[in-house]
This record gives structure tokens, C-alpha cells and sequence, in this order.
């Protein structure tokens, strides 16, 4: 090959490279989607979606694909799962109802069985000498307390020891009027609580029911003011129970409840007055503070085994004698409180036992406290079918100490544990129905027995003077 045919070829290989950095035409601008850049780039045109419009099957096209062996498979599987699935539900729902516990019907209830009640005699040092006039602006405050009926008076006018000047149809003077006490059935009814007025006749003499030769016609001067048949039975207090605003003064008044008082503390006798005397609640003195943990664990199985708790009221202090500071110590008042609140029936207090009053002097250090406690336990026995009417059941009792567990149904159950002796008590207690552990909810001593916290029952233990209240869910 000479030279010019070898320059010849390398023009032409130069020729082809040119070409190829050339950039790509595609013929006349416009005349092609894709436009042209500089140093080869391609502009490619995206359709936009607007440019496509999906118009999905016709509805022949879905008939006929409807009518397809496959289709029709489909479909009836489905509708045999979904019956299949309704029809289990619904065994599985009668099956969870056949098979879930009964509840328990609820007893008949009173509306004393709902709370507990509050006594005031003596009005005028309630109030401080204001009367029932006083008595009416107390009543938001007493509401607080969650107590569900007032013992007032007694309010009627006799002279002491002087049967012929007893009169049951007119209010004492000193204390007021029967517009007073409208006023204070009113109040009363609109925060819920109830008005039971005491009708001890010689409330001041001697002798509750004059002399012997008295008895008979003091008996039915009481008889046609409360309209009822009563026992001649007189060897406890009558008191009534007022619950209509309309007030004549009592001879027209609406009684609803006959609540006796009497000192007995034989759970025997108390007992016997029960089936005798007519009334519907007995507050007796079984609880007395100088018996034993064993004589009081006797006596409440007795009358819990032998009347309707319906008909049982529990107290300690009375305020015809002594506040129940006075009587048990103010170290002890939480005590009593826890003890009164847990039994098997209706608590009753006297004015001033809900701040440790003792013989008109509170206890400044502890009032609140003791305020405090008293609000809890009665807010707790007002909402807690356990400790509202539940079953009792005693599991320890000994000289100084006594524990026992309310329960009712599928209801959370209560457990008080008491010791008021002057020594520690180690409580073991072992029952089928008792847990290992139990939650706190009071105690009478929140340093070593903090509320919620955790308690083992086999290594419980109380100092002297302490009580707690536990609590465990049902366990079927």
C-alpha cells in the first residue's frame, strides 16, 4: 500500500469519529417526540396521567367473568365461612353464660342498713346552744362524714320525774321550733340523710320511764304517737325514725323505722328483745370496752348466727354516759372506729367521736386525723357490698385480739385485724378462702402498714393498739 492510500484511510476513520460526537437528529425539530440536546442528550416526552382514563369491565365483561366455575366456588366458600364463623360466636357466647357463676341475689336492705347513723342528744352543746337552728347549717358538714341518718333529741317537753307533764305533741322550747325543724327535715332529705328522733320519755329523771305505776300509760302515749303495735316490753329506749318534711308536730309525723337502745350486754337477752319487742333495729351494749376479744367474738357470732344482721347496730361510746374517746382512750378510737365500721350491721356513733372528743375536749392533735379515718371507713362501708350486708366469717379471737373476713358473692372481700391488748400479737391466719397475700387499705398505723401495700397473712403482725383493714379480690 503507498502513502496516499494510507492517508486516505486515516481521513476516513477520522471521518467516523467525527460523525459519531455528532449530536443525534431525529429530522426536523417538532417533527419527532423525542427532541435533541446539546452533546447527545435525549429529551424524552412522559405521557401524563390525564392521558389515560382506566374504565374498568363493562358490565357484560363482569357477568360473564361472574359466571365462571371459579367465581362461583369462591363465593359460596365465603358464605358458608361467614355462617360458619356467626353460628360459633354465638355457641361460644351461650356457652360463657351457661357456664359463668350466678350472682348471689342482693338481701332486702333498710336504708339504715346503708350507712351509719349519728347521734345527738344534747343539741344545744353540738351547736353551741344554737338549737335546731344550729343543727341545720351542720348538715353539709355531717353529709361529708357519708353517714346516712341523724339521732336527734330527744325534742318533746316533759319535767323531770313528773309523768302527768310529758307531752309528746309539743317541742322543747329551749332547743326550738317545729319550723326549725322543717327547716331541718328539709336540708336533711336533700343531702340524702334521714332524721330519727329520740322519744325517751323521762330523758331527764331517774327512771327512763317514770315509775312502775307510769309504765302502762307512758306506754300509750308512745303507742298513739307512733301508730304501731310495740311490745310491753320496756327495757330499752324508743326512738323513732321522722323521714316526712310535713311535721305535726309528732303525732302526724310518717315513721318509717322503731329503733330500741338498751344496756344489755348478754348477746342472749339482746337477742331475746329482738324476737319480742317489735322494733326494727337494737343498739345494745355487747360491745362493751371492758370485755374480752373472746366474750365480744361470742357474742357477735351469736347474734350474727341467731337474727338478721338487718337488725344488729354496733356501738362503744354513748352519749347519754361517755364519748368514745372517754371510754376506750384517744389512742384507741381508730380502733373502734375500724372494729364498728367492719361488724355485721348498722354502725352508730355519738357526736364527737369522729375527732376522739373526750368529755367535751377534742383532741387537737389527732382530730383531723382521727376525721379523716372515720370519713374513709364510712365511705368505704357505704359502697362495699362485703361490709354493706357480706357474710362474716370469724377466723381469730383471743383475749386481746380479734380477726375476721366479710365477704359477699364475687365481691371484693375485707379482712379486720384487731389488737387493742398491751402487747404484740402475731396473727397466723389459715382459711380456704384466705390468700397468702392481701393488700392494706386503713390502717391505725400508715408508717408500719402503709395503705396498698403488700401483706403476708402467716407473718402479720400488730403492735399494741394497731388494726388494719385488708382487702383481696375474689377467687373463684
Amino acid at each position: 500500500m503507498n502513502k496516499d492510500t494510507e492517508v486516505d484511510m486515516k481521513e476516513v476513520e477520522l471521518n467516523e469519529l467525527d460523525l459519531e460526537k455528532q449530536p443525534m437528529t431525529g429530522g426536523e425539530p417538532g417533527n419527532s417526540p423525542l427532541g435533541t440536546e446539546k452533546n447527545g442528550c435525549v429529551k424524552v416526552k412522559v405521557p401524563e396521567e390525564s392521558d389515560f382514563k382506566f374504565t374498568g369491565l363493562s358490565k357484560e365483561e363482569l357477568m360473564k367473568v361472574a359466571g365462571t366455575p371459579g367465581w362461583v366456588r369462591i363465593r359460596w366458600v365465603l358464605l358458608v365461612l361467614f355462617w360458619l364463623g356467626w353460628v360459633g360466636m354465638l355457641a361460644g357466647a351461650i356457652v360463657i353464660i351457661v357456664q359463668a357463676p350466678r350472682c348471689k341475689p342482693l338481701p332486702e336492705m333498710n336504708w339504715w342498713n346503708s350507712g351509719p347513723l349519728y347521734q345527738i342528744q344534747d343539741v344545744d352543746a353540738f351547736v353551741e346552744n344554737d338549737g335546731l337552728k344550729g343543727l341545720v347549717e351542720k348538715i353539709e358538714s355531717l353529709n361529708q362524714l357519708k353517714v346516712k341518718g341523724l339521732v336527734v333529741g330527744p325534742l318533746h317537753t316533759v319535767q323531770k320525774d313528773v309523768p302527768t307533764m310529758l307531752d309528746f305533741t309539743k317541742f322543747n322550747p329551749d332547743v326550738g321550733t317545729k319550723e326549725d325543724f322543717e327547716n331541718l327535715l328539709d336540708k336533711a332529705h336533700k343531702k340524702g340523710l334521714s332524721v330519727v328522733v329520740d322519744m325517751t320519755p323521762n330523758f331527764n329523771g331517774q327512771n327512763l320511764w317514770f315509775g312502775n305505776a307510769e309504765v302502762i300509760s307512758t306506754m300509750e302515749k308512745l303507742k298513739v304517737r307512733l301508730n304501731r303495735t310495740m311490745s310491753s316490753n320496756l327495757e330499752f329506749t324508743i326512738i323513732a325514725v321522722c323521714r316526712d318534711s310535713h311535721f305535726e308536730p309528732f303525732s302526724l309525723c310518717y315513721f318509717r323505722a322503731l329503733i330500741g337502745v338498751t344496756e344489755k350486754t348478754s348477746a342472749t337477752e339482746v337477742s331475746t328483745l329482738l324476737n319480742t319487742s317489735g322494733v326494727d333495729l337494737l343498739l345494745s351494749g355487747v360491745l362493751e370496752p371492758n370485755a374480752t376479744g373472746t366474750e365480744r367474738a361470742k357474742a357477735i357470732q351469736y347474734l350474727y348466727s341467731s337474727q338478721n344482721q338487718t337488725s344488729l347496730a354496733w356501738s362503744v361510746g354513748d352519749s347519754t354516759k361517755k364519748h368514745l374517746a372517754t371510754l376506750v382512750g384517744s389512742k384507741l378510737v381508730k380502733l373502734y372506729q375500724l372494729l364498728v365500721f367492719s361488724l355485721p350491721g348498722t354502725p352508730v356513733f355519738s357526736y364527737g367521736d369522729e375527732i376522739c372528743l373526750e368529755q367535751q375536749v377534742s383532741c387537737s392533735l389527732q382530730q383531723r386525723s382521727c376525721r379523716s379515718f372515720f370519713k374513709t371507713l364510712s365511705d368505704w362501708r357505704g359502697k362495699e357490698r362485703s361490709l354493706q350486708h357480706g357474710d362474716f366469717l370469724l377466723l381469730h379471737n383471743s383475749t386481746s385480739s380479734l380477726a375476721f373476713l366479710r365477704e359477699w358473692d364475687q365481691s371484693e372481700r375485707y379482712l379486720a385485724v384487731l389488737n387493742w391488748g398491751s402487747s404484740p400479737v402475731k396473727f397466723q391466719l389459715n382459711h380456704e378462702s384466705l390468700p397468702e397475700q392481701v393488700t392494706v387499705l386503713l390502717s391505725t398505723d400508715p408508717a408500719k402498714h402503709a395503705p396498698e401495700g403488700a401483706v403476708d397473712l402467716k407473718k402479720l403482725e400488730l403492735e399494741s393498739g394497731q388494726a388494719v383493714l385488708l382487702r383481696f379480690p375474689y377467687s373463684a
